[in-house]
């Protein structure tokens, strides 16, 4: 029988980084006065993002986890992704360090990054809605866990991933520094050829034939025959 485990959400590593958040959200908030628009732009699509995700994280920290994948390599993705899609942003737009590593982009550049940022969203929304309580943070299945293949999954299989793809490519356009900005995208670069095999090969060994049928109808980032 599996060891039941409980979720990621529920563990210290997750109540340690919401605090964090809070707190630097709450200090980039209080700067709204000397934050350019772009940069607000992102601000404001964080918000966004902690209110479509929050209401899963309360409600799937309820799950009870079968199988779990939490080693070191899968908790430093994660740091990392927490550190540049969060911390370094909320502490250039709470604090104002970093601020050596500005560069500028002409107005179109932080257009591209904000409608960038709305598709982002609207995929992160759905992805949620249609995945219920089969969200995890981390590489886990809970008991009952479900292969989604309906809604969004029905075309893609990571549009969560996609969105997140979205997010990171808008957020140096938005937040136009080299620290707080563009580090995104190489921390979620190593996350996803690091980590999208091992969530596949999960989902495999989880659902075995109706996985791989799956595969055979739907993209991991784009639709089947997307040109």
């Amino acid at each position: 029988m599996a060891v039941q485990k409980k979720s990621m959400i529920r563990s210290g590593i997750g109540a340690i980084t919401s605090l964090i958040g809070i707190v630097l959200l709450v200090l980039a908030v209080l700067r709204w006065r000397e934050i350019e628009w772009p940069a607000m732009l992102w601000l404001i699509a964080f918000f966004v993002q902690t209110a479509i995700r929050a209401p899963s994280s309360i409600r799937n920290a309820k799950n009870t986890i079968s199988t779990s994948q939490k080693d070191a390599v899968e908790v430093a993705l994660l740091m990392g992704m927490f550190a540049t899609m969060m911390v370094l942003p909320l502490l250039y737009l709470g604090l104002g360090v970093f601020a050596f590593a500005d560069y500028g982009l002409p107005e179109w550049a932080a257009a591209v990054g904000a409608a960038l940022m709305a598709i982002s969203l609207w995929i992160f929304w759905r992805s949620h809605a249609d995945l219920g309580r089969n969200w995890s943070p981390g590489l886990e299945v809970r008991d009952g866990h479900e292969l989604v293949t309906n809604g969004i999954y029905a075309r893609i299989r990571h549009p969560m991933y996609a969105a997140i793809w979205g997010a990171a490519a808008a957020q140096p356009l938005l937040v136009q520094n080299w620290i707080a900005g563009f580090l995104v995208l190489p921390a979620f670069a190593l996350m996803w050829f690091i980590r999208v095999p091992k969530e596949e090969a999960m989902m495999r060994r989880q659902f075995g034939p109706a996985y791989d049928a799956y595969c055979g109808r739907a993209g991991r980032l784009f639709p089947k025959g997307f040109a």
